[in-house]
């Protein structure tokens, strides 16, 4: 039998089959919805924003410039990729310079079997600290972290900003986290790139970034290694200059050197070492900012603007290139550039020579 429907009551139901729907819809998302994770859940602290909108903010806001050395990398197939074996970090701000410093010999895991010669000539290479036999106290990695994270961490408890250069941010995360997974201390420290920090402190005051071709190269530069009270007390005195508290000291130098001008700061004994390579511990350099000039438009780079990054970017430490001899001092900065002059003149007047032979 065939119940005939009037046109209200047909509009009626088909308003009520598609409430029905659309509830049953709801209730399915959220039953197939994944659980999330609990670590997801816990409340992380909260961190203030890069850069405050006035002048006097800026200059005093406080920075932590942090590294950690390891004993050379493992390859990707290895659990360890890393062995932690030295932590250096310091408190910067651009009107007070280097407020404090933090460093410790990180007491290192076992290496894997068969990787043992692998880490200590990669130390040998750079930082030179031994493998085993260290005549120095070592601290393990629950008072790493504890240290660090309160050395860091402010009397307001408010996440502080923490940098390291791009090119080792991989290798001081996984050291964290390590360290972290074995002790069972959270340390919730974000990692920014010590680059991006510079591009906003110039886009900031000059509404311009500087090259990053020239950022990398004042960055990797040697100018300040064997200058006093730079690196640790145990490297100062074997004259090596890789060193963790050295390579965050050096990041509060160029800043200082490239930035204070711009600020209108006035340079201290706190921004600079006294006895600076170049004879400049005082002076400020002027920086070209059109980076358009020497990079393109970011429209016309492939990738992002890490395709421009400083010559130690294939390099689990970033390590200045061309290293000169103990005791001799290298100009970086006036020096002609054109080198090779003399052998270019003597391959020219020989090939004129020949012409006229």
């Amino acid at each position: 039998m065939c119940l005939l429907l009037s046109k209200e009551e047909k509009m009626m139901y088909k308003e009520k089959a598609h409430k029905e729907n659309e509830k049953r819809s709801s209730q399915k998302t959220v039953a197939e919805a994944p659980p999330v994770p609990a670590h997801l859940t816990t409340k992380m602290p909260s961190v203030p924003p890069l850069l405050d909108a006035s002048d006097p903010a800026v200059v005093a806001e406080v920075f932590c410039f942090l590294n950690i050395y390891s004993h050379g990398k493992l390859p990707s197939y290895c659990e360890q990729r890393f062995l932690p074996c030295e932590i250096g970090c310091v408190k910067y701000s651009l009107r007070d310079g280097i407020i404090a410093d933090f460093h410790h010999f990180i007491d290192p895991e076992v290496p894997p079997c068969g990787f043992r010669y692998h880490c200590q000539t990669a130390s040998d290479a750079t930082h030179k600290i031994p493998l085993s036999g260290f005549q120095l106290p070592c601290a393990g990695y629950a008072v790493v972290l504890r240290e660090l994270l309160e050395f860091v961490r402010p009397a307001g408890g408010v996440q502080p900003h923490v940098y390291c250069r791009y090119d080792s941010r991989f290798r001081v995360r996984w050291c964290l986290d390590r360290m972290a997974t074995v002790t069972g201390i959270e340390t919730h420290l974000e990692l920014l790139a010590v680059e991006d920090l510079v591009t906003e402190l110039y886009q900031k005051k000059n509404q311009k970034e500087p090259s990053k071709t020239w950022m990398c190269r004042e960055l990797d530069g040697f100018l300040w290694d064997f200058c006093s009270n730079t690196r640790c007390k145990w490297h100062e005195e074997n004259e090596i200059f890789y060193c963790a508290l050295a390579s965050c000291k050096k990041i509060a130098y160029y800043i200082s050197r490239s930035l204070a001008a711009v600020y209108g700061v006035s340079l201290t004994a706190a921004h600079l070492p006294e006895d600076a390579a170049d004879g400049e511990s005082r002076h400020t350099r002027m920086v070209v900012l059109d980076a358009g000039r020497f990079q393109g438009a970011k429209a016309e780079c492939s990738g992002s603007d890490r395709d421009v990054a400083s010559p130690s970017q294939n390099q689990e430490l970033s390590l200045s290139k061309g290293d000169p001899p103990r005791g001799v001092k290298n100009v970086l900065y006036g020096a002609s550039t054109m080198r090779g002059r003399g052998i270019t003149r003597l391959v020219k007047s020989a090939s004129d020579l020949s012409q006229v032979l």
